[in-house]
């Protein structure tokens, strides 16, 4: 039976893509590390939804499990050191569907006149949560001083924003209120 620990990391050193080893505390092993978190943090948003029902939650599943693959393939695109093939490349096409939810999914909601506070409901407030720390990995990807895909980047920048509607779509869908910042 094959073990799911390696014990080859003990030292603070793991491998990238293509075996190359490099401290744990890497700019890049920082970045994909945040992907992973913030992947995980949609997932436990979707887990919210599984006793709750609302018009369209199969393809708002749907949409958020395809973002769930791209964020994974972003992880992938910065664990592989420059110069190797990237199994997974973001593109263009990538980016544009985020933009197209954005726009299909914002036009649904109200218009926004001030400032929102995160929260609503647990989904909700979770893909909030999502959303800064796919902000958080794109600070750290940008530190990375090797050549990455740039649109691995705009694919960051892009899917703040869209957890942001989807947030707020979400809390639309079951009703919760979004709280507005009192000034």
């Amino acid at each position: 039976m094959a073990r799911i620990y390696t014990r080859s990391g003990d030292k603070g050193t793991t491998s990238l893509v293509y075996g190359k080893r490099v401290s744990k505390a890497d700019p890049r092993v920082e970045a994909y590390g945040t992907c992973d978190e913030a992947n995980s943090m949609i997932g436990l948003a979707l887990s919210f939804l599984k006793a709750v029902d609302f018009e369209g939650k199969q393809r708002f599943l749907s949409v958020m499990h395809g973002v769930q693959t791209t964020l994974f393939h972003v992880g992938a695109e910065l664990a592989t050191p420059e110069g190797k093939d990237v199994h997974w490349k973001v593109s263009e096409e990538h980016v544009k569907e985020l933009e197209t939810i954005i726009d299909e999914w914002d036009a649904k909601l109200p218009p926004l006149k001030q400032f929102i506070l995160p929260g609503g409901s647990q989904a909700g407030a979770a893909l909030h949560v999502a959303r800064t720390i796919v902000r958080r990995a794109e600070r750290l990807a940008v530190k990375i001083e090797e050549t990455i895909n740039p649109l691995a980047l705009s694919y960051l920048n892009r899917l703040s924003d869209f957890l942001f509607v989807a947030a707020r779509y979400v809390n639309h869908k079951l009703n919760a209120a979004e709280s507005v910042l009192h000034q």
